[in-house]
C-alpha cells in the first residue's frame, strides 16, 4: 500500500507534463495556423489591389479633352482676332490710299511751284488719330476751312516725322471744289514705322 501511494505522483507528474507539451504543440499549432492565415489573406489583398491598378495602356499621353478643348478655343480667338485686325488695316488703307491717290497727283504738281507754306496754311489744321481708330497706322485728321466767300481747291502737304524731327514719311491730299464757309475733313496717313509713334504737321498748304 505505501508502494502505491508513492507512485501515483509520479504518475500525475507525467501526466502533468505530457499535458503540457500538448499545450505548447497546441499553441504552436495555433500560430502556425494563425501565420498561414494572415499570409494568405495578406496575399488576397495584394492580388485584389493589383487587380485594381489601371494598366499603362490606358494612359494615353495626351491632355484631357476638356483642356484640349479649351486650348484649341483660345487659339481660334487669338487668330480670329489677328484676322479681323488685319482685316481692318487692310480696309483703312485701301479706303484712305483711294482718297489720297484720286487728287495726289494734282496736289503735288500745284505745290510744287508754291513758294513757302502757301497762302492756305492759316486755313489747315491736323489732329493726330489714336492708332486703334486708324487700325494701327501712324495718321491724322486735317481739318481744311474755306474762309473766303467763293468756292475754291486746296493742296495741302503733310509731313511724318520721328521725335527726333527726322522727316520719314510725306503724303500730299486734295480738297477739290469746297464751298465758301464749308469745312473738309481728308485723313492723312503713314504705312511706315507703325512700329513707333510718328509726329505729322502740314507743312504747305495753297488755296487755288
Amino acid at each position: 500500500m505505501a508502494r502505491l501511494l508513492h507512485t501515483r505522483p509520479a504518475a500525475t507528474g507525467a501526466h502533468r507534463r505530457t499535458a503540457l507539451v500538448a499545450a505548447v504543440l497546441g499553441c504552436a499549432v495555433l500560430v502556425a495556423a494563425g501565420c498561414s492565415s494572415s499570409s494568405s489573406s495578406s496575399s488576397g489583398s495584394s492580388g485584389t489591389a493589383s487587380s485594381r491598378r489601371p494598366e499603362a495602356s490606358s494612359f494615353s499621353g495626351q491632355l484631357p479633352s476638356a483642356l484640349a478643348s479649351a486650348n484649341a478655343s483660345v487659339l481660334e480667338s487669338v487668330s480670329a482676332a489677328a484676322a479681323s485686325a488685319s482685316a481692318a488695316a487692310a480696309s483703312f488703307e485701301a479706303s484712305v490710299s483711294a482718297q489720297i491717290a484720286a487728287g495726289r497727283s494734282e496736289a503735288k504738281a500745284v505745290l510744287d511751284k508754291t513758294q513757302g507754306a502757301g497762302n492756305a496754311i492759316s486755313d489747315v489744321t491736323i489732329t493726330g488719330l489714336p492708332k486703334a481708330q486708324a487700325a494701327g497706322f501712324n495718321a491724322a485728321l486735317v481739318t481744311v476751312l474755306n474762309n473766303t466767300q467763293a468756292k475754291a481747291s486746296y493742296a495741302i502737304k503733310v509731313e511724318f516725322s520721328e521725335q527726333s524731327g527726322k522727316v520719314v514719311d510725306t503724303t500730299y491730299l486734295n480738297v477739290k471744289d469746297l464751298a465758301a464757309g464749308a469745312t473738309a475733313t481728308p485723313t492723312a496717313f503713314s504705312s511706315l514705322d507703325r512700329d513707333q509713334a510718328l509726329v505729322s504737321r502740314v507743312v504747305q498748304a495753297q488755296r487755288y
